[in-house]
């Protein structure tokens, strides 16, 4: 009868360890799901909006390119999917931003070179763009076309932004998007229209990005 009652109480013992690690498995994943601010899982999701930026900025020098070597006359359209970009809340607690606007524009780097950038930046009070180093927000990806385009207000249409660049204050224009308007794929449409200058549009109705190039205007 001992012998009974020890192995009962063993069984009761063991079950009540394995449900408090089952249980605190569950409340860490409820935690991680939610993205509270303190839990690994910002850092995670951080990681994601930045892979999904530079996503974005490939997408879009690519077009570019494209449409580059093809030549005057040319027009090229890329579809990309958007998860993270188009939800404010993930981006504000990822980010630590607050009315988050995606901040597209187009020029050099540092290093040499144009292409797009692409950045999450507050859409209230002050926002700067970071390129290099800690606190990074901008993501670059290299093009064929070469002009520093957020040097001219006149070329960002709708909805225009101007910010500046933290490490020289130098004034950069750009388009800044409302993340609740971006469609679920994006789709992104480049020509080379000599009649008419560079311009870069983003029609949220239709989820749209429109750019023409005009290397020789």
């Amino acid at each position: 009868m001992g012998l009974v009652l020890r192995r009962r109480g063993q069984i009761s013992l063991e079950f009540m360890l394995v449900f408090s690690v089952m249980l605190i498995m569950l409340l860490y994943s409820v935690k991680n799901v939610g993205f509270d601010s303190s839990s690994p899982s910002s850092s995670t999701l951080a990681i994601q909006i930045a892979l999904e930026e530079k996503s974005l900025a490939n997408a879009i020098s690519n077009t570019i390119s494209q449409v580059y070597a093809q030549g005057p006359g040319s027009k090229a359209t890329t579809y990309i999917k958007v998860v993270y970009l188009r939800n404010p809340s993930y981006l504000e607690k990822g980010l630590n931003v607050v009315t988050p606007r995606i901040f597209i524009t187009y020029g050099s780097y540092p290093s040499g070179g144009n292409g797009t950038y692409v950045a999450v930046v507050n859409g209230t009070g002050t926002a700067r763009l970071i390129r290099l180093g800690e606190g990074k927000n901008a993501f670059w990806s290299r093009a064929m076309y070469q002009a520093d385009l957020f040097k001219n207000s006149s070329v960002w249409v709708s909805p225009r932004v101007t910010l500046k660049w933290a490490d020289d204050g130098v004034t950069v224009y750009g388009l800044g998007l409302d993340p609740a308007t971006l469609p679920s794929e994006l789709k992104i449409v480049v020509e080379w229209n000599p009649d008419r200058e560079d311009s870069w549009f983003y029609n949220g109705t239709a989820g749209e990005l429109r750019i023409n190039i005009n290397p020789g205007g």
